[in-house]
């Protein structure tokens, strides 16, 4: 009897332990989290929202996406909300796929084209087998999370279901996420065609955060949408690469402009906190 009090009151105090640790951790972190997570060449964007909810913006090239959500996520917040595809490049979608195998997914988004790569096709059935629900992102469209926390989808604004783009980055998902009165842009790989499309519409662009599109290469991030966008902050998701990523004309412009350029290849996991009025390095 003696050993079963025992074991009773270390498990008693375990879970006390714990429940102070879940406490202390959910309110230390009441702001909203905007995590580019170190992938390697691709972009791979985790925002834990104030509300308890995990959105992932792309998985990255390969299953390195599953030890960054790791990094930033307690056992007990490990699920994913939505899940965003921006398009079906190979530094995009394959990471997802091993998310998809081991974390609870709630709802996914994507444009809808059709495309071969085996990794997006796969990502499609287990989303098909799961019966996950599946969002169309289409322009205008906005996802509520709670108070003053919402995500506008602001490109693509044709209906791109079923069709087989020559160019994928042209059919890049590119997103406002508004918390408060702070604000962050996510483009994915979309080109400076995109971009000036974006310019024309009369948008509201001004954000704190820009997440730089396609690596800082240098089809992508115009001094212009730069000058429309101003942010704060510029993130650029990328890892060694043959491509010369970030470009010069990208971090020249940046530079020029005085936006701070944030790179996963020299910090890691880049993590930002908005508290609804500004936005901060952590």
């Amino acid at each position: 009897m003696k050993k079963i009090n025992i074991i009773l009151i270390v498990v008693l105090v375990g879970l006390i332990v714990l429940g102070g640790y879940v406490w202390f951790y959910e309110n230390s972190h009441q702001g909203l989290e905007f995590i580019a997570l170190d992938v390697g060449q691709g972009d791979a964007i985790l925002v834990k929202t104030p509300f308890g909810q995990n959105i992932l913006f792309d998985g990255g090239p390969d299953k390195r996406v599953i030890n960054a959500l790791d990094r930033n996520l307690p056992f007990w917040r490990r699920k994913i909300d939505l899940m965003v595809l921006s398009h079906p490049d190979s530094d995009h979608v394959t990471g997802l796929v091993s998310v998809l195998e081991r974390y609870k997914v709630k709802r996914a988004m994507n444009t809808g084209v059709v495309h071969t790569l085996p990794a997006y096709i796969e990502w499609l059935e287990i989303i098909e087998d799961e019966k996950i629900l599946m969002d169309i992102a289409k322009a205008p469209m906005r996802v509520d999370f709670g108070e003053d926390l919402y995500l506008d989808i602001i490109y693509p604004e044709d209906d791109l279901v079923g069709i087989d783009m020559e160019d994928n980055n042209m059919g890049s998902v590119v997103a406002k996420l508004v918390y408060g009165e702070t604000c962050f842009i996510l483009t994915g790989d979309a080109p400076i065609s995109v971009e000036e499309e974006l310019i024309s519409f009369d948008l509201d662009l001004d954000c704190e955060v820009l997440k730089i599109g396609h690596h800082g290469s240098k089809g992508s991030t115009s001094f212009g949408f730069l000058e429309a966008v101003m942010p704060e902050y510029a993130v650029i998701p990328v890892g060694e690469n043959k491509f010369g990523h970030p470009t010069r004309r990208v971090t020249s412009n940046l530079e020029k402009l005085g936006i701070e350029i944030l790179r996963t290849d020299e910090l890691g996991d880049v993590v930002l906190i908005s508290d609804g009025e500004e936005v901060s390095i952590e």
